[in-house]
């Protein structure tokens, strides 16, 4: 786990990232009351923090990439996205896309799973015909995060 310090200066980085999406035109104006500071990290009588665990699924450049014809391409996407879409649809991915402007360019996108635990999520990302045919590959981990700081709007519950 990260230190305190660290993730409260990751949080504060984060509000301060939320303040600066939306509203007036300067960020002063957009959070005035911004703090400079991280603030203190709680007392321990507060208890230890809680968070919420997501599956998160990293999608690398697969072991075929460079060996599926140009012609099969358009389908194998058409058929990643519509798997991609179903995970959402049943409520098994909160949030996913790709990636772009990256140093590592077999890291190709995510998915955010919310399963409850890394064997289903990857025994579900596998199920991704871009894996099947080798055009992806997957990496799979848990990720957490300080319970009530990340929400998903959009996000359906999970189907049964």
């Amino acid at each position: 786990m990260p230190p305190r310090q660290t993730l409260s200066s990751l949080v504060v980085a984060l509000l301060l990232a939320g303040c600066a999406a939306s509203g007036p035109s300067s960020p002063a104006e957009r959070c005035p009351e911004a703090p400079v500071q991280p603030a203190p990290a709680a007392p321990a009588a507060d208890g230890p923090m809680e968070f919420e665990k997501y599956q998160l699924v990293l999608l690398r450049r697969g072991p075929r990439a460079n060996e599926i014809p140009e012609a099969e391409l358009a389908a194998i996407q058409k058929a990643h996205i519509a798997h991609l879409d179903k995970m959402a649809e049943e409520g098994a991915i909160v949030a996913a896309g790709p990636f772009d402007d990256q140093s590592d360019d077999s890291l190709r996108g995510l998915a955010l799973y919310r399963v409850g635990s890394v064997e289903e999520a990857r025994a579900l990302a596998e199920q991704d015909p871009a894996v099947k045919a080798g055009r992806l590959r997957v990496e799979v981990m848990t990720w957490m995060t300080a319970k009530g700081y990340v929400t998903f709007p959009k996000a359906k519950p999970r189907k049964p």
